[in-house]
């Protein structure tokens, strides 16, 4: 069996996927799907998997990416993991809460404007507050705001329109904290800080001023984060650092309910997403999706440990079992690596 790495515009996305392929001997090559000769390197080396790592630092190379590998699958037949329509929901905020209202998943109400004067009139008439906007594309809360009142909104309106765009953050993410301690450290590290400084120049070129999106707010102090990959299951909580959990890094572990698990179960299965991080709020009406990620960072070397034990939820014989082990070495490619060839030979099968 042979892979290609579809890396994107960051340099270095690849090397997960790397250090996956060989630790059990995988060939492959590594393509930069944003450049020129992509397709002609894919068909030229024939792989039977594509292992994908979609853009999400700005709008152009996140459309380039989601074109391209929709011609891969859809017009050439190629298997990739994670899946396209993982992809096409990852990092595009509008089309995901499309998405979830098409397929009738429960979720924070949003609206999305393309039009000024249409906003200001929904801001008049229907708005609530506090309320979140968003950005399209921002991981660990980097486009998140919370708005108070008619004033912040209507401000917030007229900036994304006619001023600098939506408001969000294009540097480092001051939450983590340990803001010395990250400085010299980058200090010491030239390529990793100038790689830095390149992702921070790209947010702040890519500003959105075409449209805003507006989620209701949900009441919380944390949000379940649960991770499926194949069929093991992993949850945790992520706490709230201010007024946001997003970006926060805080995480509280511990027995997640099992109904969650159901939760995240069904809609995954429906739609036959297997590489998913879901961020789910308790809400007084259920669960609520909040965003789904088919590639996530992982701050610790596991995503749950319960009593002490670290290891993964499985449902067999119609329930579920708590399984010890190490289940997210190299952040979970190496489980994510292991998931997408067992799709593609149980395909060919």
């Amino acid at each position: 069996m042979k892979a290609t790495i579809l890396t994107n515009e960051i340099a270095g996305s690849e090397q997960k996927w790397e250090i996956a392929c060989k630790k059990i001997n995988l060939e492959y090559i590594v393509v930069d799907i944003s450049k020129a000769n992509w397709l002609e390197l894919i068909e030229n080396f024939k792989p039977q998997i594509l292992l994908t790592r979609p853009a999400g630092l700005t709008s152009p190379f996140k459309i380039l990416y989601d074109e391209r590998l929709s011609i891969l699958v859809n017009e050439l037949n190629y298997f990739c993991f994670p899946a396209l329509k993982e992809v096409l929901i990852y990092e595009n905020k509008k089309y995901f809460s499309y998405w979830l209202k098409a397929n009738k998943i429960p979720h924070p109400k949003t609206n999305v404007f393309y039009f000024e004067k249409e906003a200001i009139d929904w801001s008049i008439k229907e708005s609530k507050f506090p309320l979140v906007a968003k950005t399209n594309i921002g991981a660990s809360g980097s486009g998140v705001v919370i708005l108070e009142n008619k004033e912040e909104l209507t401000n917030y309106i007229q900036s994304t329109f006619s001023g600098k765009g939506a408001t969000k953050r294009v540097g480092p993410n001051l939450k983590k904290g340990k803001i010395l301690q990250r400085g010299f450290r980058l200090l010491s590290k030239p390529k990793t800080l100038f790689k830095k400084i390149d992702i921070y120049k790209a947010r702040a070129l890519d500003a959105q001023k075409d449209f805003v999106l507006f989620q209701e707010y949900v009441p919380h102090s944390f949000e379940w984060r649960v991770v499926r990959m194949g069929e093991s299951f992993f949850a945790h909580k992520k706490l709230m650092l201010g007024n946001m959990t997003s970006g926060s890094l805080l995480k509280d572990y511990g027995n997640p309910p099992l109904e969650l698990l159901d939760f995240v179960k069904n809609i995954t299965d429906k739609h036959q997403l297997y590489s998913q991080a879901v961020d789910v709020f308790e809400s007084r009406n259920g669960y609520l999706v909040n965003e789904m990620q088919c590639i996530f960072g992982q701050s610790d070397a596991y995503q749950m440990k319960v009593n002490n034990s670290v290891g993964r939820y499985i449902y067999k014989h119609n329930q579920w079992e708590f399984e010890s082990g190490d289940f997210n070495t190299n952040e979970c490619y190496d489980l994510r690596l292991k998931v997408a060839i067992e799709l593609l030979t149980k395909l060919k099968n």
